[in-house]
C-alpha cells in the first residue's frame, strides 16, 4: 500500500427489520455467468420457507467463502471439530 492509499473505516448500518436475523439451516445456489443466487431456507417439513435471497457475483463469493472458511477453523480451534450428521433420506410420504 502505498502513502496515498489509507484503510478507511466504514460504517455499516442495518436497519431494526434486519438486525433481528433469519434462521437458515439449508441453502439453494444457483448461478449463471455472472451471478450467484442465494436462497437461505428454514427447513421444517413438510415446509421449507426462503427467509432470504442474496444475489452476488464470483469475485465477492469467492471473498465471502473465504471468509467463512476461516470463522469455521477459528470455530472450530475453539470448541471442537463440527461433525456432520449423517444424511437419511427424506420421507416424502406425508400423513
Amino acid at each position: 500500500m502505498n502513502g496515498n492509499q489509507q484503510n478507511k473505516e466504514i460504517k455499516i448500518k442495518i436497519n431494526d427489520s434486519e438486525l433481528k436475523g433469519q434462521y437458515a439451516n439449508q441453502i439453494a445456489i444457483m448461478h449463471t455467468r455472472e451471478d450467484f443466487v442465494i436462497d437461505f431456507i428454514a427447513m421444517y417439513p413438510p415446509e421449507a420457507i426462503v427467509g432470504a435471497r442474496i444475489i452476488t457475483n464470483p469475485i465477492s463469493l469467492k471473498r465471502m467463502s473465504n471468509a467463512i472458511a476461516v470463522n469455521l477453523k477459528k470455530y472450530e480451534e475453539q470448541f471442537g471439530e463440527i461433525i456432520e450428521e449423517e444424511i437419511r433420506p427424506v420421507d416424502d410420504k406425508v400423513n
